[in-house]
């Protein structure tokens, strides 16, 4: 997989999630096998670039491999003028994001909204290639609704302005995350351009990694929700596909072990009051699946107020 002059170490990307896709989880998915990660999105809107949860949201600072922020907006100075800035902060790749379904974000007209106005569409993704030095990527859903899918005619648009590659969601912005992505729009996109394009919706497992390659022709998968809880996922994927290899659940030792390793991270990023509240999302996805831990437990993990006690829950949780 080739994005502009990098190279990446394979096909799987982790995707830009909301209060998700922090600078602690995407080391989490690389250490697993992601081979790249993109920010969470961050506003283009000038009065909030100092802002101290903006700055987190971008902050790479140690992190391996390649640093991409998204960024979003409606304005196209405004979003050239938030390229530049992140590139001098240390990002190299720049991630547009008109692919967000949020009502927040629509309601001023960014994200998935702005698939309604291609001209619109045209003029930020001309400002920002042209603002910067480094490769410009783009992810869209495949239109604004059912009976408008346009992804096709807005990747022409983002070849000819000379975005380095696109990552199509296999549902339009009024589907949300309801039902099941469909991928025959990302193969048609991938016919209708030549930039690589990454095929993301619903990616869940090895079999359905290989499955959406098949179905889409994709240059590479993006994973965004499977991979709450569960980021060897990857490392799964990428065994099956390149080394036909079927890797095995990890144990619950293994899960303790990561889930300790993720909260160190995220008390050590966020300090301790806000890293114990973050912490909170992330143990409730590391323990979906584990019958073992009682409801009761689960609630007193959840009013944890400080790291020490948080991590003595989940100790007691795991040793029972």
């Amino acid at each position: 997989m080739q994005i502009g002059p990098y190279s990446l170490s394979n096909n799987l990307v982790l995707a830009p999630m909301a209060g998700v896709s922090d600078r602690p989880f995407r080391g989490i998915c690389k250490d697993f096998g992601a081979g790249f990660a993109v920010s969470e999105m961050v506003a283009s809107n000038p009065a909030l670039r100092e802002h101290k949860k903006t700055l987190l949201k971008s902050d790479h600072e140690g992190e391996q491999g390649l640093c991409s922020v998204q960024i979003l907006g409606t304005d196209p100075r405004h979003m050239a003028d938030a390229a530049i800035y992140n590139v001098q902060r240390g990002a190299k790749i720049i991630d547009i994001n008109m692919g967000c379904p949020a009502k927040k974000v629509c309601a001023v007209a960014a994200g998935s909204a702005l698939l309604r106005d291609a001209d619109l569409v045209k003029k930020i993704l001309d400002a920002v290639v042209g603002a910067v030095d480094v490769p410009v990527t783009l992810k869209i859903r495949t239109g604004w609704d059912t009976q408008n899918r346009n992804a096709v005619e807005i990747a022409r648009i983002a070849e000819s302005s000379g975005i380095a590659a696109l990552t199509v969601h296999g549902r339009t912005r009024a589907c949300k995350f309801e039902g099941q992505a469909e991928y025959g729009t990302i193969s048609q996109v991938k016919q209708a351009v030549s930039i690589p394009v990454i095929a993301n919706g619903d990616i869940d497992s090895a079999e359905k990694a290989q499955f959406v390659l098949a179905m889409t022709g994709a240059d590479a998968l993006m994973i965004g929700r499977a991979a709450q809880g569960n980021p060897w996922l990857f490392k799964e994927i990428d065994a099956f596909i390149n080394d036909k290899k079927i890797i095995q659940k990890p144990t619950v030792t293994e899960i303790y072990g990561t889930l300790v390793v993720h909260l160190e991270k995220l008390y050590s990023f966020y300090g301790d009051v806000s890293g114990v509240r973050i912490a909170r999302k992330h143990i409730s996805w590391y323990l979906k699946h584990l019958d073992f831990i009682s409801q009761d437990i689960r609630n007193k993990i959840n009013q944890a107020t400080q790291p020490i006690q948080q991590m003595a829950l989940i100790h007691s949780a795991f040793t029972l």
